[in-house]
């Protein structure tokens, strides 16, 4: 099949057929949630529809040795990623909740934040705890190095390179 060809003349709606059922009740097993598996079965097969026309599964069709295998990779990343932003939500509403009432950011405040902390969270992803941790410290507590140092239990140097890498990392993510 040539690489410009639509993804849906390939085998991705026989995939689906074959196995989108399945994917969606081991993702309600793991989520303890129909809707939430539901979205995440349907997002599992949008990531596949998105695919770039190179992908190795897209050219030769969706002709996939391990099909669930496959689909349950890219369901795992979506349901951390589901989770994570769950966290974060959750922490955010317990920030706002301690905070006097004329303190409060304003709804329009709240939802930007909230995006705002996604980015971020987006963007430090990948980086190991130590380095992210390290990072946040010092961006958002004001910590010092040595603060950061005596925390992660390990020395100034190191947190100094923690430091540089996520921020070389964020450079280099950033749109």
């Amino acid at each position: 099949m040539p690489a410009t060809e639509p993804p849906h003349h390939g085998q991705l709606p026989t995939l689906y057929r074959a196995h989108g059922s399945w994917l969606q009740a081991w993702l309600r097993r793991r989520l303890g949630n129909a809707w939430d598996a539901a979205d995440l079965t349907q997002d599992t097969f949008v990531r596949l529809l998105a695919a770039p026309p190179t992908t190795p599964e897209r050219q030769r069709g969706w002709q996939l040795q391990e099909p669930r295998a496959y689909l349950t990779v890219i369901a795992r990343r979506l349901m951390v990623s589901l989770l994570r932003r769950r966290s974060l939500e959750q922490a955010w509403l317990q920030t706002l909740a301690s905070l006097p009432a004329p303190q409060a950011p304003s709804p329009e405040q709240r939802l930007l934040i909230l995006e705002a902390l996604e980015e971020i969270d987006a963007l430090l992803d990948g980086l190991p705890v130590p380095v992210r941790t390290a990072f946040l410290l010092a961006q958002l507590e004001g910590a010092s190095q040595a603060e950061i140092a005596a925390h992660l239990g390990v020395s100034e140097r190191t947190v100094k390179r923690h430091i540089a890498r996520a921020l070389a990392h964020c450079i280099v993510a950033a749109p």
